[in-house]
C-alpha cells in the first residue's frame, strides 16, 4: 500500500478526520472537521476556516474533505479507518468492510442508537463517492472483548444476554492507545495494574493489567458509569421506570435528558465544559465538579478491587489532560491506595486507528473471533 491513510470519525452533526503518511512513522499530515453539519457547518483545518453552505449534508462535509486533501496535494488515500462504537459480541478486532459486515453492524445500531448510525453513514457514503478505496472498522468495544465472564455479565436472566444485554464498554481506542504508550515509554509500568481515567464529554474508567482491559467502568451503552459532560452516568434503574411510568415521559424524553440534559450540565445548570465550570463563580459549578471527581475517585476503588491493587494511574481525554484541579481532586481522594505512579498522556485514538489500517492492510491483525 502507498499513498495515505485517512482516519474518520463521524458524529451526528460533525466529521472529524486525520490525514497520515502509510509509512513507519505514520507521520501525521493533516487534521480538522467539519462541525455544524445541517445547520451551519464549517470547515476547520490546520490555519483554515471555511463556511459550507448553510444544511450542508454528511455526505457533502466528506465530499468536501476529499476534495481539500486532493487540493493540498496530500499522498492519494490508500485506505480509510473508520470509527465504530459498537462492534457486539461479533468484532474483536478491526476488520476491513465488506457489505456482509455493514449487515451485521447494522445489527447493532439499538446497542449505540446516537453513535451506530452516523458512524456507518460515513461508510457507505464513503464507497459512494469513492468505491475502490478499502475501508477499516476500528471498534471502541473491542479492546475490552476480552473480559472475564464475571465483569462481563449483568444479574439478568440469561435469554436476555442473548437478547444483546451484557457489558461491552467502549473508549477502548483511547485506551489502546494508552497500552501502547505505556510500552513504549513505561515498559515497567505497562506490565503492571493500570487505572487509566478517560475523562471528556464522555468519561469512563478502564483497569488494565499487562496492557489489557480487565473491567470497565461503561456497559451496555455509553450512558453507564461516570457522570460525564452532559449524560447521567450510572443511575438506579428503577428511576428510569418511574421517569417512564410515573411522570409520564416517554422513552424518547427519558433518553434525552439522560444522554444531554445531565452530567456536569445538568447538576450545575450552566454547561458541560470544564473550563466554563472552573471559572464559574457559582456554587452550583463547583458542585458539579467535586460531584464528578468523587465519582470517578469511587469508581476508581472499584477497579483497584478488580485489578487487586494498583501500580499506576493514567489520566487521558480533554479533561484528563488540561483540567489539572479535577486530577488533584480525584488523587487526594484515592490517596489511600497509594503508592502509585501518575501520569497524563494525550488521547491519541487516531494513531491508533491508523495503525490497525496498516496492520490489517499487510495482514497483520489477528483474526476476529
Amino acid at each position: 500500500m502507498t499513498g495515505s491513510v485517512l482516519v474518520i470519525n463521524a458524529g451526528s452533526s460533525s466529521v472529524k478526520f486525520s490525514l497520515f503518511a502509510d509509512n513507519a512513522e505514520l507521520k501525521l499530515l493533516a487534521g480538522g472537521q467539519v462541525a455544524g453539519i445541517g445547520t451551519a457547518p464549517v470547515f476547520v483545518a490546520d490555519d483554515e476556516k471555511k463556511p459550507l453552505a448553510p444544511g450542508s449534508t454528511h455526505e457533502e462535509a466528506l465530499r468536501f474533505i476529499l476534495g481539500w486533501i486532493e487540493e493540498k496535494k496530500h499522498p492519494p488515500i490508500g485506505v480509510a479507518a473508520h470509527r465504530v462504537v459498537h462492534g457486539g459480541t461479533l468484532f474483536r478486532a478491526p476488520v476491513a468492510v465488506t457489505p456482509e459486515i455493514m449487515e451485521k453492524l447494522r445489527g447493532l445500531k439499538a446497542l449505540a442508537p446516537l453513535h451506530q448510525p452516523h458512524n456507518l453513514a460515513a461508510i457507505d457514503i464513503l464507497t459512494k463517492l469513492k468505491p475502490d478505496m478499502r475501508q477499516i472498522a476500528c471498534f471502541d468495544t473491542a479492546f475490552h472483548a476480552e473480559h472475564d465472564p464475571l465483569f462481563g455479565v449483568y444479574a439478568l436472566p440469561p435469554e436476555l444476554a442473548d437478547k444483546g444485554i451484557r457489558r461491552y464498554g467502549f473508549h477502548g481506542l483511547s485506551y489502546e492507545w494508552i497500552a501502547h504508550v505505556l510500552r513504549r515509554d513505561h515498559p515497567a509500568l505497562a506490565g503492571g495494574r493500570v487505572i487509566v481515567a478517560h475523562l471528556g464529554n464522555g468519561a469512563s474508567l478502564c483497569a488494565m493489567k499487562d496492557g489489557k482491559s480487565v473491567d470497565t467502568t461503561m456497559g451496555m451503552t455509553a450512558l453507564d458509569g461516570l457522570p460525564m459532560g452532559t449524560r447521567s452516568g450510572a443511575l438506579d434503574p428503577g428511576a428510569v421506570i418511574y421517569m417512564v411510568r410515573d411522570l409520564g415521559l416517554s422513552p424518547e424524553k427519558a433518553e434525552h435528558i439522560l444522554y444531554n440534559a445531565s452530567g456536569l450540565k445538568g447538576l450545575s445548570g450552566l454547561s458541560n465544559d470544564v473550563k466554563t465550570l472552573l471559572e464559574s463563580d457559582d456554587p452550583k459549578a463547583a458542585f458539579a465538579l467535586d460531584y464528578f471527581s468523587l465519582r470517578v475517585a469511587q469508581f476508581m476503588g472499584m477497579m483497584a478491587v478488580a485489578l487487586g491493587g494498583v501500580d499506576g494511574v493514567v489520566f487521558t481525554g480533554g479533561i484528563g489532560e488540561h483540567a489539572a484541579a479535577v486530577r488533584e481532586n480525584v488523587l487526594r481522594r484515592v490517596a489511600f491506595l497509594q503508592p502509585f505512579e501518575t501520569h497524563v498522556i494525550p488521547a491519541n485514538e487516531e494513531r491508533i486507528m491508523a495503525m490497525h489500517a496498516v496492520a490489517l492492510q499487510s495482514g497483520q491483525e489477528r483474526k476476529n473471533a
